[in-house]
Order: structure tokens, then C-alpha cells, then sequence
């Protein structure tokens, strides 16, 4: 292991790949490198972290909220039980793209983690397409991750127009303080060189601009998924709703009736890692874009759907057991 180890902060706002870059990330890490990875994710099931472990990596989760709302106690037991556990050479922080990354740093370059941790280049992915909308480029997470980067990365060029990537260039060259560096990629495909060297740690626009997310709607602790084989799980804050599933792995679910699902425009995301009547497969739909791959077999199907205002958790809860069969 290396002392301090080299930390990584990957910032980017809901649904712009920041999973997908760290997954491309990890399948470039040096032979015999151990990598971690705490991810954060805004809902309380953990699909993040479950498509992120089949890289090898050591992954581990704080899910339910920001990892600011954490960046206390909670962060730093979850923190130096990963250290503990996988020695990494290497280590890589994705939070959640609804939160801020103030308090992250904070942590991250207190006094606890001077000797221990030497935080690179901050990097936040953008995608080029979200600028054209006034309520993105006004948003107080969006506007704080851009401000604490130290690396802009324009992501899913593919699907950009030209004009797209001229205005977000345009609006990356008229930041103040200027990045130290802006790159466009496709596919989150990320330079391993991008994480060499120290952060400037910028000063994000509105260090105390901050809204607690809402505590858990159900209140209850998880249990064993052969005790309680259909879990949902709810979590609100930041102006989003996020409901979740855990589902034991025997019931498996109807492929089409789990998309018709996903495609709901009212979601700002779906993801799922599940297993269907033709196998497992992994759900991602973000921006109105589905994706969908086979992988290898889980502990448990995880569903998560995340929308800007309210959602009926009954309704969609009726929604997901129909694709298990179990409809009334």
C-alpha cells in the first residue's frame, strides 16, 4: 500500500456517468494494483457499488443521502474501515450527484487524513447537453462541483452536437478561477494520468449553501433478503425522491415490463442490477437513454428510481411486483 495513498475525487451531476468512468478507470489500473472505491449514492440499495465490485475493486458504499449530509463520523468509519480492509494503492470517491463536495474535502484534508491521504486532481464530468438547460447551470450542487474541480470533462460527446461542445467550451474558458484542465470524452473513458498530481483545492462558489436531506421514509433497518424478500426502501432531500428495491434473487423479473417502467419521463434516473426471466441484466437509463447488459449473477436484484418532486411509492411498488409475477 501506498503512504499516503493517492485519493481521487470523481464529482459530476445526477446521471452524467460517473459510475461508467470509474468502472473505465478501474479496468486500466496497473497490473497487481489494488484499487477502493467509496461511492455514495442518493438511494438507499447500493447498485452503484454492486456493478462497481465486479471490477475487482474493493468498493464500499454509504448510501442513503449525500455523503456530505456523512462527511462526519459516518464517512470517516466507512473510510478507514475500506483503508483497513483493502490497503489500496490507489483510491477513488465518487459521491452522489446531489450532493456538495465542500465538506468532502474538509474531511478528506483534515488532520485525520494529513499522513494518510495525499487527494489528487478533483475531476467532474459534465455532459455538454445539461448546459443548455438555465435550471442545470443555476443548480447550487451542480455549480459547487464545477467550482471544486480541478479537471472539467465534457462526457457523452458522441451524442453532442457540434454547437453543444463549442458552448460547453465556451462556458468552461469563462470559468474564474480558470480548471487546471478541460478534456471532452465519450463513454466516461477517463486518462489514468488525469489522477496524477496534487488538487489546487479550489473554493467552491457557496461552501455553506446546503440542505439536509430527509431522513429515511420507512425508518426501518434493512434486514437478511431470505427474511424479507421484497424490500422497498424510500429517501427524499435535494428536491429529489428516490424509491428503491431489494428483491431476493429467486424472483425473477419480466424483462419488457421492467423497461416499459424504466421510461417513465417523469424519472430523472432508473438503474437496476436484476435478475430477468432471460438472466441477469444491469439497467441504466439516464437523460432518457437506455441502456441494458447482461452481467453475472448477485446476492439480490436492487431496482432504484430517482425523480425531481413526488412519486407514489405504492404505485410503482404495484409497477415492479407485476413484473415479478405477483401482481394482485
Amino acid at each position: 500500500m501506498k503512504q499516503p495513498i493517492p485519493t481521487n475525487l470523481i464529482l459530476g451531476f445526477l446521471g452524467v456517468g460517473k459510475t461508467t468512468a470509474i468502472l473505465d478507470l478501474l479496468s486500466q489500473r496497473p497490473e497487481g494494483e489494488v484499487w477502493a472505491v467509496l461511492v455514495n449514492e442518493f438511494g438507499e440499495v447500493g447498485i452503484d457499488g454492486a456493478l462497481l465490485e465486479r471490477e475487482g475493486a474493493f468498493v464500499r458504499e454509504i448510501p442513503g443521502g449525500c455523503m456530505c449530509c456523512v462527511a462526519g463520523l459516518p464517512m470517516q468509519i466507512g473510510l478507514n474501515q475500506l483503508i483497513h480492509k483493502s490497503k489500496p494503492d490507489r483510491l477513488l470517491i465518487e459521491p452522489t450527484g446531489l450532493g456538495h463536495p465542500s465538506q468532502i474535502l474538509d474531511t478528506l484534508t483534515s488532520e485525520h487524513y494529513r499522513d494518510v491521504l495525499a487527494l489528487g486532481p478533483v475531476i467532474c464530468l459534465v455532459d455538454p447537453r445539461r448546459l443548455e438547460d438555465a435550471r442545470v447551470r443555476e443548480n447550487v450542487q451542480f455549480r459547487d462541483q464545477v467550482a471544486a474541480s480541478d479537471i472539467l470533462v465534457a462526457n457523452k460527446t458522441d451524442v453532442c452536437t457540434a454547437e453543444q461542445i463549442a458552448a460547453f467550451d465556451q462556458w468552461a474558458e469563462a470559468l474564474e478561477p480558470a480548471r487546471r484542465a478541460v478534456f471532452h470524452t465519450r463513454f466516461g473513458r477517463l486518462a489514468p494520468q488525469w489522477l496524477e498530481g496534487n488538487t489546487d483545492l479550489p473554493q467552491v462558489t457557496t461552501p455553506h449553501a446546503h440542505h439536509h436531506h430527509g431522513q429515511r421514509a420507512d425508518g426501518e433497518t434493512p434486514v437478511d433478503i431470505n427474511e424479507q424478500p421484497w424490500q422497498q426502501v424510500t429517501n427524499q432531500g435535494q428536491g429529489h425522491v428516490s424509491v428503491g428495491w431489494k428483491i431476493h434473487p429467486e424472483l425473477r423479473l419480466d424483462e419488457n415490463t421492467l423497461m416499459a417502467m424504466a421510461m417513465d419521463d417523469r424519472l430523472a434516473r432508473f438503474k437496476a442490477v436484476v435478475h430477468c426471466l432471460e438472466g441477469w441484466r444491469a439497467v441504466n437509463v439516464a437523460d432518457g437513454a437506455l441502456s441494458v447488459i447482461a452481467t453475472e449473477a448477485r446476492d439480490m436484484s436492487r431496482v432504484e428510481v430517482i425523480a425531481a418532486g413526488a412519486l407514489d411509492a405504492q404505485v410503482l411498488d404495484r409497477q415492479l411486483r407485476a413484473a415479478a409475477g405477483l401482481a394482485d
